[in-house]
C-alpha cells in the first residue's frame, strides 16, 4: 500500500473564510500516484474545518448567515471560553457543526465525487497560519 503526506498551509486576512481546497487535494492524489484508495482531509486546528459541498457564492453566504446565527461571534461575553483571555468561543462551535475532516474515494487516480462536489477549507477564526492535511493511502 501507497501512502502520501501533503500539509496545506492557509493564513486568511478575515476572521471567516470559505476557500475550496479541491485543486490542492487533487494534486496531492496525483503525486501519491494512488489510484484506487482514500484521501483524508483535515484540518489541524479547532477553529477550523473541512467539508464537502457546491462550490456556489450564494451558499456560501447563506452558511455565514446561517452558522452566525447558530454561534454569532458577539457578543464575545456570551462564551465561557472567551473567559480564558480568547475571543473564539464561536470558532470552535462553527467547527464542530461543519466539521473536522472528510474523506474522498480515489477510483483510477481521480477524486471520486459525486455532481457538484468539492472540498473546503472552512476558517472561523483567521489572521494566523493554520494548516490541513491531505493523507493519501492506497494502491
Amino acid at each position: 500500500m501507497k501512502s502520501h503526506r501533503k500539509e496545506l498551509w492557509f493564513e486568511t486576512p478575515a476572521r471567516r473564510a470559505f476557500i475550496n481546497i479541491t485543486p490542492q487535494v487533487e494534486e496531492a492524489v496525483r503525486a501519491s500516484g494512488v489510484r484506487e484508495g482514500l484521501v483524508l482531509v483535515n484540518a489541524m486546528h479547532i477553529t477550523a474545518s473541512v467539508f464537502i459541498n457546491d462550490d456556489e457564492a450564494g451558499l456560501h453566504r447563506d452558511y455565514e448567515r446561517w452558522l452566525e446565527g447558530l454561534a454569532p461571534h458577539e457578543p464575545v461575553s456570551s462564551y465561557e471560553h472567551n473567559r480564558t483571555g480568547e475571543d473564539n468561543g464561536d470558532a470552535h462551535l462553527k467547527r464542530q457543526i461543519m466539521g473536522r475532516e472528510t474523506v474522498v474515494a480515489i477510483t483510477a487516480g481521480k477524486l471520486d465525487f459525486g455532481p457538484w462536489e468539492q472540498i473546503f477549507y472552512g476558517e472561523f477564526d483567521g489572521r494566523r497560519r493554520k494548516r490541513v492535511l491531505v493523507k493519501v493511502i492506497g494502491e
